[in-house]
């Protein structure tokens, strides 16, 4: 099996803020990771990432929220839409 692209997708939220979407299926795990997934999941606002999930290479399941990265618990593709909404929630402001 090859790489499969499973989401790939840009909203805008608004004139300043967008999201960036890609999710993978792959053949198997990504070295880091214990899942079959490779992802990356944006949130910019005035052309600064603010808020980014992902697994990349050699690094694992992480988040990163302004400068700090921390670690995140994988547990598959719909928690992890609903976890990054939820923080996006979290930063903007009500």
């Amino acid at each position: 099996m090859r790489a499969l692209l499973l989401l790939r997708e840009r909203q805008i939220i608004s004139e300043r803020q967008f999201v960036d979407i890609v999710v993978w299926q792959l053949p198997r795990p990504a070295p880091g990771s214990r899942h079959g997934f490779k992802y990356r999941l944006a949130f910019v606002v005035d052309e600064v990432c603010v808020l980014r999930f992902d697994n990349e290479a050699g690094k694992g399941d992480h988040k990163h929220i302004g400068v700090e990265q921390v670690p995140y618990a994988f547990a598959g593709v719909v928690q992890l839409l609903t976890d990054f909404w939820n923080e996006i929630d979290k930063w903007r402001p009500r």
